[in-house]
């Protein structure tokens, strides 16, 4: 089997095994009538620090975790396969991070969704293509402005209020993702220097003495005491 054919399957397996917990829950609720909104973010109440654990994995509906499966499917894919070395750490802190935001500094009510996580990772991918200045990488960084440059409406609270969507969870979603990747910046993947780079390099520094002087300098004449 094509070796990069197995990179990709091995990217996909976390994204894929998420989005079925997620899938498996809403399940659970439906088939057994129970509503597991109060596993949500409720902000700054002790009882609510437990959503910062369990609010991602909550959907109000059908509809509400489909639109955030395949963000947390395309997104999450890319960020293992492309930052396989801080993958798990990075969604890892962005997960708990946008959590822990909303309990801080969301509305009184109960906050529930993947939303903020998505929020995270498209910044993430976003942030970490440009700091990297790497081909590839940049490349990513368009394609998420392409797919999902519409999601930063998601954090402007007028129009969001209305419709009971969270805005915070997006907001901080999106401030985690961005502190995620600058603190990430220099682990993972690197632009590639190649060799005729390197070569420059050395051809600069070796066109310059490292003592200009050096050759007008003479010896002091030897002096012996007694």
């Amino acid at each position: 089997m094509n070796k990069e054919f197995i990179k990709i399957l091995i990217s996909l397996q976390f994204p894929v095994l998420f989005i079925l917990l997620l899938w498996v829950i809403k399940g659970y609720e439906a088939l057994t009538g129970h509503d597991l909104g109060f596993l949500g973010v409720y902000p700054r109440r002790p009882g609510g620090l437990w959503g910062i654990l369990t609010s991602p994995l909550i959907h109000g509906d059908f509809r509400h975790l489909f639109a955030n499966s395949v963000p947390l499917f395309v997104l999450g894919g890319c960020l293992f396969y492309f930052y396989r070395e801080i993958a798990a750490k990075s969604f890892l802190i962005i997960y708990l991070v946008t959590g822990l935001w909303v309990w801080v500094g969301a509305r009184s009510s109960i906050h529930i969704g993947a939303s903020g996580v998505v929020y995270g990772l498209a910044s993430f991918l976003f942030v970490s293509g440009i700091l990297r200045k790497d081909g590839r990488l940049l490349a990513i960084t368009l394609l998420v402005t392409f797919l999902y440059g519409s999601l930063v409406w998601g954090i402007f609270p007028d129009f969001l209020q209305k419709q009971n969507i969270s805005w915070e969870s997006h907001l901080w979603g999106l401030v985690a993702g961005f502190i995620t990747a600058v603190y990430f910046r220099k682990e993972g993947p690197q632009k590639k220097v190649y060799e005729w780079e390197l070569e420059e390099e050395d051809e600069d520094q070796n066109s310059y003495p490292a003592d200009p002087g050096a050759e007008n300098k003479t010896d002091p004449p030897f002096t012996e005491n007694h």
